[in-house]
């Protein structure tokens, strides 16, 4: 139980997904702008990750590897990825249609969110298994969650603030992101 205590601290606070390993800047910066928008992606992205990351283990070992087909890792991911997404996409549109309309070109751009592919790959790459596969796809998309909102509140509390007009938009988000990044950096004494 500690393991995994320790595994989902690890990817949500330490080596954050968007943040530390700067996976996933595109609806970072893009939806970052009203806090009910940043949350639903929230969702719309712990949803895609956390299922996506247990569909490519599968794939991955139970497809890929008994086959020799390794090399169809990237491809075989997207489908997968893509497939999740359109599924959301459906889902919302049908039961959320306010939510869908926010996020607008951002939902469909989580397919193309590297943070999504990022987090299946490695998974494989750190040779999980299934439940520490759920635990580390789980934990890396709260953390993006984590860092979106409070990303989301920094810039509606600029968006208030004296600011000189050449630091308006997006050099101010590109400032703001920077100093989170730094301060979950501080993360990494906790755990390695």
């Amino acid at each position: 139980m500690s393991d995994f205590l320790l595994l989902f601290v690890s990817a949500a606070f330490v080596n954050n997904v968007v943040l530390v390993r700067y996976l996933g800047q595109c609806p970072f910066l893009g939806v970052s702008n009203r806090l009910d928008t940043a949350i639903g992606m929230s969702m719309a992205v712990v949803f895609v990750i956390t299922l996506a990351s247990a569909v490519t283990w599968n794939v991955q070992h139970y497809i890929l590897n008994p086959y020799g087909l390794g090399y169809l890792q990237t491809i075989a991911f997207i489908l997968v990825i893509a497939t999740l997404v359109q599924l959301v996409e459906m889902f919302l549109q049908k039961s959320v249609p306010a939510l869908y309309r926010a996020l607008g070109i951002f939902l469909p751009l989580i397919t193309t969110n590297c943070a999504v592919m990022g987090v299946a790959v490695l998974n494989i790459q750190n040779d999980y298994t299934f439940v520490e596969t759920l635990v580390f796809a789980f934990a890396s998309s709260i953390g993006y969650g984590v860092a979106l909102v409070l990303m989301t509140g920094i810039r509606e509390r600029l968006n208030t603030a004296p600011v000189l007009s050449n630091l308006t938009g997006t050099p101010a988000a590109l400032i703001t992101a920077c100093m989170l990044a730094l301060a979950f950096m501080g993360f990494a004494g906790m755990v390695q």
